[in-house]
């Protein structure tokens, strides 16, 4: 009997505990409304943490200033930067696009601004939001270490080791240069400048500073393998070579 009445009283006590339950799931569920949009704001911060580490390490978006590198880079182009491509002991090669910190070689050491202001557009500028900082530049490497690079020759050509360089690539109408040099690019460095030459800034612009001009390999951040954006210039930039014969 007494075993009847314990069942009994579980038998009654049961729906109150199974109303109970419902009851106390009502704030639990009026908690979770706002759950989509946190989700929605979480997605976002882990989406760009990632592009942000694969813009870092992988591929860098880099918009594209000015007109230095027309007709092959235009202006609003955003090209998509390969950061390893001289990370596994590869270097730069005669007539690869290269993105590179031009601190040091093309401009002096920047004034320290705002560190909030800087890290904002250090990050806006690493997924192809912002223009690139100062000190970054896009140009075509003509001479690698060691290179006698000569212009021009009886042609209007520049020589590369004494091989005449065919420039496809040049701004319809500009020469090659319209400053005459001659240079020994150090082990180590490169001798760039702009497919545009009339309206390039480039190694030729700083041969009295210290450095003459040459970009250390070490600044170099990466090569410039595709046009990512706008959308009717998808693409790789086509591999030219700088000099005749084989790439250095």
């Amino acid at each position: 009997m007494d075993t009847e009445a314990e069942l009994t009283e579980r038998g009654h006590s049961s729906p109150e505990q199974g109303e109970g339950r419902p009851r106390s799931a009502f704030p639990r569920t009026r908690a979770l409304l706002g759950t989509p949009w946190r989700r929605a704001g979480a997605l976002g911060v882990l989406c760009t943490v990632f592009l942000l580490l694969v813009s870092n390490f992988v591929v860098q978006p880099f918009l594209i200033p000015s007109r230095s590198m027309e007709p092959t880079l235009r202006v609003g182009d955003r090209i998509l930067v390969n950061k390893l491509a001289y990370r596994f002991g590869s270097t730069p090669r005669r007539g690869d696009v290269v993105v590179f910190d031009g601190t040091g070689s093309f401009v002096r050491e920047p004034a320290r601004g705002n560190p909030v202001g800087d890290a904002l557009h250090g990050a806006a500028s690493a997924l192809g939001l912002a223009e690139p900082s100062d000190t970054d530049f896009v140009k075509r490497v003509v001479g690698v270490g060691g290179d006698d690079v000569v212009c021009c020759d009886t042609g209007g050509r520049i020589r590369v080791n004494g091989v005449p360089v065919e420039e496809p690539y040049l701004y319809p109408g500009d020469t090659p240069s319209e400053v005459p040099f001659r240079i020994v690019v150090p082990l180590g460095t490169l001798w760039v400048m702009g497919d545009h030459r009339s309206q390039s800034r480039d190694s030729r612009d700083h041969l009295g500073e210290p450095g003459g001009g040459m970009v250390p390999v070490e600044k170099v951040i990466g090569r410039a393998d595709w046009i990512g954006w706008p959308a009717s210039r998808w693409g790789s930039l086509p591999g030219t070579a700088a000099a005749g014969g084989p790439r250095g």
